[in-house]
């Protein structure tokens, strides 16, 4: 058992450093970003709504080995569509503002800036690191393991870290920065439901490319890729449209 105990103190330890770190760049209420509870609520119910139709779907049609392929397909497309999509929302408001909240909004782009390099940083470092422990392990001398098995475990175990490390970096980092538009919300109170709207279309296209519709009948099919981006543009455009009747929003200001 002591082989499971060191590899789960060790990990909890790991996941808790991620997490410390990604809070700290992408915290979950940041600077500029408007919550509206009635929004967050429509938002969860929405979530959760789309999470019950689909494992519905699913224990009906069956196609669970093409869903869980396309999933975890979609799972590392989906942050690339957000960020091209908050970058191209970011810029569009800023060329829409008046020249003296331009001076304002430039203040904003240097640490938005940088918490994006480092996200994206971490997407292209996580293959890198994972193929160079994979080759580290290969050519680790099989006399460690004979010598002695606790070295060689605990060898193993340090140079699996930095990669797990990355992992729930991402897992902890991806649903902030992906809601409230890479930290770039203090530009402006729109941007994160913008982002939202225009990533979800974007997304759509990009996986019905790569992957191929879901496994369910062709009228099915059809509403479960357009019912989802339609349901969060739907509920991005609401959200905007309480932040200028409630919180007096202006598109140039």
């Amino acid at each position: 058992m002591w082989v499971f105990t060191v590899a789960l103190v060790v990990f909890y330890e790991v996941a808790r450093s991620a997490r410390r770190v990604a809070h700290r760049f992408f915290p979950r209420h940041p600077r500029g970003r408007v919550h509206d509870v009635s929004v967050l609520r429509a938002q969860r119910i929405r979530a959760w709504s789309a999470v019950a139709v689909s494992g519905g779907l699913l224990a009906i049609y069956g196609g669970v080995s093409d869903a869980l392929a396309q999933f975890t397909q979609r799972l590392y497309l989906a942050p690339w569509p957000a960020l091209l999509s908050a970058v191209l929302v970011a810029g569009a408001l800023y060329g829409a503002a008046r020249p003296h909240k331009r001076m304002l909004m430039r203040t904003h782009f240097k640490n938005a800036g940088l918490t994006i390099l480092g996200y994206t940083g971490a997407w292209i470092l996580l293959p890198t690191v994972f193929i160079g422990t994979l080759m580290a392990m290969s050519v680790m001398p099989d006399a460690i393991a004979d010598t002695s098995l606790l070295l060689a475990y605990l060898i193993g175990l340090v140079l699996w870290t930095p990669f797990w490390w990355i992992v729930h970096f991402l897992c902890f980092a991806s649903g902030p920065a992906v809601r409230n538009a890479f930290s770039l919300s203090a530009l402006h109170p729109a941007l994160p439901a913008l982002t939202t709207s225009v990533a979800v279309w974007v997304f759509t296209l990009v996986s019905q490319y790569t992957g191929g519709s879901p496994p369910f009948p062709g009228p099915i099919a059809a509403c479960v890729v357009l019912g989802g981006p339609a349901t969060v543009t739907a509920l991005a455009w609401w959200e905007i449209h309480r932040l200028r009747r409630r919180h007096g929003m202006r598109w140039r200001g």
